[in-house]
């Protein structure tokens, strides 16, 4: 999955033991499916890791990735350059600006239902809905399979918002995930210079 080379394991262990008990290393990804994509990454304390982590282990260390990152660290490789000015550590990503045709190709099949619908919306639904300043996330699943949902942004008062529920967001999601019954927005919509419409 990621490749971390030995001396860039080096370099972790030295930071890692300088930080507090049970650091551990996170790797994720900006912009991730666009031209813009970076990789980055940053030590993660106990009291931010997430149940839902990918972890990566090293003999000394481990490395945590948010499973909507995994498919586009694919092959990635972590390397350590040393030259005059010092180390430098270096991602080579090669997915990480991969788009997926089909977005059952960056879905992990084992991961929960509600897991499957956040990666939807971040990667289907907010790419189209950033174009008009909003964005959309989910709040959870209810027990009946009603996807709760709550919109952000220029999509927070948007006249369009009812439409955008119906014919974008509930039509993907049912197509993808026959066993919801339908989305339930939230939002507290109120027009305002930040909605869209």
């Amino acid at each position: 999955m990621i490749n971390v080379t030995a001396g860039a394991q080096e370099h972790f262990i030295k930071i890692l033991a300088n930080k507090k008990p049970g650091t551990q290393i996170r790797v994720f990804v900006v912009d991730s499916g666009t031209v813009h994509a970076e990789c980055a990454i940053c030590f993660c304390s106990p009291e931010e890791f997430k149940s839902s982590d990918i972890i990566i282990e090293f003999e000394f260390f481990s490395i945590r990735v948010d499973r909507s990152h995994i498919s586009f660290l694919k092959d990635a490789r972590i390397d350590i350059i040393v030259d005059e000015l010092g180390h430098q550590l270096t991602i080579k990503a090669p997915n990480v600006t991969k788009k997926y045709n089909n977005i059952e190709e960056s879905i992990n099949s084992d991961d929960s239902l509600e897991d499957k619908v956040r990666h939807v919306l971040q990667f289907r639904i907010n790419p189209q809905l950033e174009m008009h300043g909003g964005s959309v996330s989910l709040v959870h699943i209810t027990k009946d399979l009603l996807a709760v949902i709550k919109f952000y942004g220029g999509c927070n008062g948007c006249a369009m918002a009812s439409y955008t529920i119906k014919e974008g967001i509930e039509t993907t999601l049912k197509n993808l995930f026959p066993e919801l019954k339908g989305v339930l927005d939230i939002t507290q919509h109120q027009h305002d210079i930040h909605s869209y419409y």
